[in-house]
């Protein structure tokens, strides 16, 4: 019955019917994450990037009560400049189908409809997680409990550095997620490379991780993993100064009353007040690193499938 919800550009239909690699792409990141231009122009390059790397890019969105699976320019444009995009997750599907509204799909949204698309392999610039102090708050993102059930690998520059790193690390291994270091041994904190925590299990080609991710799920065990990969070296910010603008801009957040949906965006555009910009610099670097090593991985992940492994 869900495919009926379903609408596909024709490039993304086109490789799907022919079993070729495709990556999905988030709208969040385009509608609440960067802004205009910067967010089309990212949009655009990351699409390309995906392309260039011998796979297809699927950016998911809601329009008109239909899950759009990949999005023509003008769709694009629409969610880079519209100011009433509705952020979506796995609760607000219902609603924003129903109602027809316009709703970008966030990191848990995205994967629940690449999943029913048929797309295993995901990028995005980084994952929800449970947030500082979320043992008072109980804030913990809905991405947590999507990479738990459903069958789709993220590739990230790790949880976003406004997050509780340690307990949202602590929450994957409860819910059986692989943490897969690409290249690392140390998960990413999304602006830095460094965060002082480890991962799961240490892979260093795109062939490892495809036949990795076809032998978890060939064995039943569903939901997602986690394919950390941190920003370029050259694009990152210093760990230990990034940590304490966060605690800035969690201290103005409190003090203004900012709240669920709305920390996360609060957040990201008070770090790139107090760091000058530097951290959209990083952000626009990492989503295109991202999207290159998804896109080898879905390469090789298809070919281990064809290939049985």
């Amino acid at each position: 019955m869900m495919k009926q919800y379903l609408t596909f550009t024709e490039e993304v239909r086109h490789a799907l019917e022919n079993n070729l690699p495709v990556v999905a792409l988030e709208t969040t990141i385009i509608s609440h994450g960067m802004p205009y231009p910067q967010n089309i122009e990212m949009a655009k390059e990351v699409e390309q990037i995906i392309r260039d790397n011998g796979a297809v890019p699927a950016t998911i969105g809601i329009m008109n009560g239909k899950i759009k699976i990949g999005l023509t320019e003008s769709e694009l444009e629409e969610f880079a400049t519209n100011k009433s995009v509705e952020k979506v997750s796995r609760r607000d599907f219902p609603y924003i189908l129903a109602s027809g509204k316009i709703g970008a799909t966030t990191v848990a949204a995205t994967m629940i409809a690449a999943d029913l698309a048929g797309i295993r392999m995901f990028a995005t610039g980084g994952i929800g997680g449970v947030h500082r102090e979320g043992e008072i708050t109980w804030d913990v993102s809905a991405d947590l409990t999507e990479l738990a059930q459903t069958n789709v690998a993220v590739v990230c520059a790790g949880a976003k550095s406004i997050l509780d790193i340690g307990r949202t690390l602590e929450y994957l291994e409860t819910q059986g997620v692989p943490v897969v270091g690409y290249r690392t041994s140390e998960f990413p904190s999304f602006f830095a490379r460094e965060s002082g925590f480890g991962v799961d299990f240490r892979l260093d080609t795109p062939e490892e991780v495809g036949t990795l991710m076809n032998t978890k799920w060939n064995l039943g065990l569903n939901g997602g993993l986690i394919i950390a990969n941190p920003v370029p070296e050259a694009d990152a910010l210093d760990h230990k100064q990034i940590e304490g603008v966060i605690l800035q801009a969690l201290n103005e957040a409190k003090e203004n009353n900012i709240a669920g949906k709305k920390v996360t965006p609060f957040l990201l555009d008070k770090v790139k007040q107090l760091t000058a910009g530097k951290s959209l610099q990083t952000n626009i670097a990492l989503v295109r690193h991202n999207a290159e090593v998804a896109a080898k991985v879905a390469v090789a992940y298809q070919q281990a499938v064809n290939e049985g492994k």
